[in-house]
């Protein structure tokens, strides 16, 4: 049979979080997008992801566990510094 599909035991805030993070990755081409197998730089999906991320860290501010929520501030911060330096180096 076909290779079975492993999901996250545990369905937390740090799931949600890595699920945006890995989108936000694919995007800014640091991740090999798996549907075209290569990757490639798309500034404004990126932003999309990143965005997600930053409003989620609004919304659930006081509201998380000190460990979730500095989790969710040090993702946000590493994507931030990403899509920094690829947009200095001029992708749009």
């Amino acid at each position: 049979m076909g290779q079975e599909k492993r999901y996250p035991e545990k369905r937390d805030i740090r799931a949600i979080v890595i699920l945006l993070a890995t989108q936000g990755m694919i995007h800014l081409g640091e991740i090999a997008d798996p549907l075209q197998g290569r990757k490639t730089v798309q500034i404004e999906g990126a932003r999309f992801y990143i965005d997600l991320l930053a409003e989620l860290k609004r919304k659930t501010q006081g509201n998380l566990q000190e460990e979730d929520s500095a989790f969710i501030s040090d993702t946000l911060e590493n994507l931030q510094n990403i899509i920094g330096k690829k947009e200095k180096d001029g992708h749009d």
